[in-house]
């Protein structure tokens, strides 16, 4: 069949637009993305980073992270939240910019609600891109700006960092309202939040936020909690649970604190800096997070016991099988994880979460099993406390590792079940004693 005139101008026009678009991909090193709408006015920009092994330089990111960031707009335009130049995050930011219509120099203002490199490390090379836009950010943020991401060059004027406090705001015309809120060590000392009035957007920064890359293969650009099945969000919650663990736990004070401060607010979505964007149920999100904030205080935990071990020849591992057996003949669940096979970053998540633990190790020259020692080391930095603990092990040709155990928990105030060491393999009395401990352990939990 003959084709007509109009059906070669529409193959042509088809090629055309192809071609624009794979000279794009080819420019950008990617596919292109779009920023997704939260409402007419905000928008959600985010750049999913897989092939990175660590977040922070040592806790393991398997499944990646999200690095998000946001553009508000009214009269004037904000950019809420950056990126580092991660993988090939920046390249990601400017597909989903160009996706807006926007151009870097049309940037009004960068909000930084939070100083850390993940968020700003590409600070100093973006604003080259847009030298007229406003920083804006706390205090100790501002000066975070000068003196630790060097964001000015010398002789430059300083006077382009706006710093804020609670209660300020940021009129970007026709009805958008920017408000701040600092949230200090939540999770560095300069933090804040930053609210938008029209849309009830809460931008929370590294609060109410997760490990794990959010885009898939099939939908690169999905970012909402809403377009996730039952599966992903469990996967979700494990990962924000272990998030929160390594890298908020710390700061369980400040973490509540930063909450009853929105107690009153009419927040309708939460837009972390990592993880999913919350628009359906926004206080799912919240309500885990304060779940989270009350394991420390071990009164909230989860009714199970974690047994965190480590073996040398497998005298300990022995042992800690009788433990766990008593504890599994009250009805009580158990989750085991040896070290150092498991991660540090996992140990963590699973420690926090549990009302109990079991701590079983050998003594290694004359003090604890270091892999141990290392993880003890965490919960006193994590502040694990008010736990109840059990701890167990064996010894060669001399004891040592309780007098260094002992040491380590005793500013976490755990509540403690006598502990029990042998020398080599544990004895039928030995194993005995040991599931009777387990079974004392298990009653403390479910009294």
């Amino acid at each position: 069949m003959r084709k007509t005139l109009f059906d070669y101008h529409s193959v042509f026009h088809h090629y055309r637009f192809k071609f624009a678009l794979q000279t794009l991909d080819y420019y950008y090193g990617r596919n292109i993305m779009n920023a997704r709408k939260i409402t007419d006015w905000v928008y959600a920009l985010h750049a999913d980073i897989t092939n990175a092994p660590y977040f922070e330089g040592f806790w393991p990111i398997p499944q990646g992270v999200s690095l998000n960031s946001y553009i508000v707009r009214g009269n004037k335009t904000a950019l809420i939240d950056l990126y580092r130049d991660w993988e090939d995050a920046p390249s990601q930011m400017d597909s989903q910019l160009f996706s807006l219509g926007i151009k870097n120099t049309d940037i009004d203002y960068i909000i930084l609600n939070h100083l850390e490199s993940d968020h700003t490390g590409f600070l100093r090379d973006f604003r080259k891109t847009c030298p007229n836009a406003q920083i804006i950010t706390t205090a100790k943020g501002a000066a975070l700006v000068r003196n630790f991401c060097k964001a000015f060059p010398e002789g430059e004027d300083q006077d382009a960092v706006r710093a804020v406090k609670t209660g300020d705001t940021l009129d970007l015309g026709d009805g958008v309202v920017l408000s701040f809120t600092e949230t200090p060590n939540v999770h560095w000392p300069e933090t804040m939040m930053t609210f938008e009035q029209k849309s009830g957007v809460l931008f929370s920064c590294d609060a109410f936020g997760s490990y794990g890359a959010v885009g898939t293969d099939e939908n690169p650009e999905r970012i909402f909690n809403d377009e996730c099945t039952k599966e992903e969000h469990e996967h979700f919650e494990s990962e924000s649970l272990r998030y929160y663990a390594n890298i908020v736990a710390s700061f369980i004070s400040f973490v509540k604190s930063a909450i009853e401060k929105f107690a009153q607010t009419p927040i309708k979505v939460i837009a972390p800096s990592h993880g999913l964007v919350w628009r359906k149920n926004p206080a799912e999100i919240i309500n885990r997070y304060l779940k989270y904030a009350s394991y420390n205080a071990g009164g909230s935990c989860e009714k199970e016991v974690c047994v965190i071990w480590g073996s040398m020849y497998g005298n300990t591992k022995i042992g800690v099988d009788a433990v766990v057996e008593g504890i599994k003949s009250k009805g009580l669940p158990v989750r085991v994880l040896e070290i150092p096979s498991t991660d540090a970053s996992v140990v963590l998540a699973h420690a926090f979460s549990a009302a109990a633990l079991v701590i079983a190790m050998p003594t290694y020259e004359y003090k604890m099993f270091p892999p141990m020692a290392y993880i003890l080391n965490l919960f006193n930095r994590k502040h694990f406390t008010g736990k109840k603990a059990l701890r167990i092990g064996s010894w060669g040709w001399v004891g040592g590792a309780k007098k260094e155990y002992d040491e380590a928990v005793t500013p976490l105030k755990w509540d403690e079940v006598e502990s029990y060491e042998w020398q080599g393999l544990p004895s039928e009395d030995d194993l005995k004693v040991l599931r009777e401990r387990g079974i004392t352990l298990a009653q403390k939990v479910l009294a």
